[in-house]
């Protein structure tokens, strides 16, 4: 068992207003995750998933956004925004947490393709970042439902179907995947 609270506070200190956004969403996908293991007990019976371990990698995923610049929710850090999965995995890997870092590198939309990176030249590095394990889907199904700029609210099925659409129908077929495996 690790102490996540410990930390994000080693790093969030001195930002606490984007502590309070980034423990707030990420007890929110926590929570999701586990309802999603609640609802498939079969999984934890099986081996498949250690419902502690995907408590602890929900509330870490987006450590990363530390390092990112998005003002709208406190972030002021030198990088883009879609790099905050990397960083964190980087942050994580620092921490000895290396199957951490795997679901804060993978989590992105429904996952992001070594060829996505080429084709849109994306600022990562090149490398593959769809999720493998069955806890890492489940945490990048859940991370869908919640938005950093709008805490507390439920983002709707359609808009995340729209938000993934907007990023090619192979992101469209992960998320269809990741539905499946979840419902």
């Amino acid at each position: 068992m690790i102490d996540y609270n410990a930390i994000i506070e080693k790093y969030y200190a001195d930002s606490p207003e984007l502590k309070h956004i980034l423990v707030t969403h990420s007890r929110q996908v926590a929570d999701r995750a586990l309802a999603i293991i609640d609802a498939h007990p079969q999984w934890v019976e099986q081996g498949l998933v250690d419902r502690q371990f995907v408590e602890e990698a929900a509330m870490l995923h987006d450590i990363g956004i530390l390092f990112c610049n998005a003002p709208k929710i406190y972030c002021n850090g030198p990088h883009k925004y879609i790099e905050h999965g990397y960083l964190g995995a980087e942050l994580l890997r620092k921490e000895g947490l290396p199957k951490h870092a795997l679901v804060a590198e993978r989590h992105t939309g429904a996952g992001i393709t070594i060829e996505q990176v080429e084709r849109e030249e994306l600022p990562i590095p090149e490398r593959d970042y769809c999720p493998q394990s069955l806890e890492e889907k489940i945490i990048c199904y859940a991370d869908k439902f919640y938005s950093k700029s709008h805490l507390g609210e439920e983002v709707a099925i359609e808009k995340i179907k729209y938000n993934i659409w907007k990023y090619g129908h192979d992101g469209y077929l992960r998320w269809q995947a990741l539905e499946a495996l979840c419902n």
